[in-house]
């Protein structure tokens, strides 16, 4: 069973990571154990997933590497996150599935799918 996804950070972005991840994705933010809180970056939960972001100090983006987020209303999600001036990048080359993708402040590659069966596009 999966707990959880970790994606990297620069050190001091936990205020931009805030801002997307709660407010952009509408996860809440969990506290970190004290020990690991010390080494900066943020941890998240909602919708089903939780998500832990660390912070490397010579940090790039994953850019092939991601979690895949599966959601209700894909439409709904790619306009929120456009709207909040994310890129959102549709892909038909998943047999079954809608998806885009996206990233988060920091480039990380996030993607985003939906059942087509479920989709009230398709």
């Amino acid at each position: 069973m999966l707990h959880h996804v970790q994606l990297a950070c620069p050190p001091g972005s936990e205020p931009a990571l805030r801002v997307f991840y709660e407010g952009v994705l509408g996860l809440a933010e969990i506290p970190k154990p004290p020990v690991l809180a010390a080494r900066g970056g943020c941890w998240f939960r909602g919708h089903g997933i939780e998500l832990h972001l660390g912070v490397e100090s010579d940090f790039r983006p994953a850019r092939k590497a991601h979690p895949g987020l599966l959601v209700q209303e894909i439409d709904q999600w790619a306009r929120r996150l456009s709207e909040a001036g994310y890129p959102v990048v549709f892909d038909d080359d998943f047999p079954g599935m809608r998806r885009f993708y996206s990233e988060d402040p920091h480039g990380n590659r996030l993607e985003f799918l939906e059942p087509l069966s479920r989709s009230p596009s398709a």
